[in-house]
């Protein structure tokens, strides 16, 4: 059974923030709200977290996970950035999008794209996610959070504590996200090229 926590999106407890950062680093799975969508995620470096993670997604070994970092002096730990990416970047985070980047060696390989050795990192502009994220002083493994049975991902933080608590170890109730999830933009060619359109809207940023 998971605990749930009632933090303020704009106010988070910190008492609150701690507790669900711990469970994370003793290898636990937790469910945030984010800028977009909520989602499951779990410690960089917890393999079996990952593979509780694809279990309740129902996905496979190559299903794409994404780092969501703090800010972008963390995100290039983990990715290469060049100069006019690195500007893209600065332009547009923190927001609702996920970039597809060239991974760093820092990256575990399970992380990685198989072929392309590429990796999925954004930054939320969500006060509960960065309070999350300063607390561990890492990034969060995470993907979007579905169900089988539904379309578009639950909104509803009552809706998932009944769907989900006997799955994962922590639920944050930070209120009701949207639908939308992020706008993934492909960092690794000439030019940006988005692959799907979601919340974020890019063009803004370009």
């Amino acid at each position: 059974m998971s605990q749930y926590f009632v933090i303020h999106p704009d106010n988070p407890q910190r008492r609150l923030i701690s507790q669900v950062a711990e469970i994370i680093r003793a290898g636990g799975v937790a469910i945030y709200p984010t800028d977009s969508v909520y989602a499951v995620g779990c410690h960089i470096g917890d393999k079996q977290a990952m593979d509780r993670i694809r279990a309740i997604r129902s996905v496979d070994k190559n299903h794409n996970f994404t780092l969501v970092c703090r800010d972008l002096s963390e995100l290039a730990n983990y990715a290469r950035v060049d100069n006019s990416a690195f500007r893209i970047l600065k332009a547009s985070t923190p927001g609702a999008f996920t970039f597809i980047l060239p991974a760093s060696a820092e990256v575990p390989k399970r992380l990685m794209h198989p072929k392309r050795k590429t990796i999925g990192i954004r930054v939320p502009d969500s006060v509960i996610v960065q309070a999350l994220l300063e607390e561990l002083g890492e990034p969060i493994m995470s993907v979007t959070l579905m169900t089988q049975d539904d379309n578009f991902p639950p909104t509803d933080p009552y809706d998932i504590r009944q769907l989900m608590e006997s799955h994962v170890d922590a639920i944050i109730d930070g209120g009701h996200c949207g639908i939308e999830p992020t706008t993934v933009v492909d960092m690794t060619g000439p030019n940006p090229e988005i692959t799907r359109q979601g919340r974020g809207d890019f063009s803004a940023h370009v």
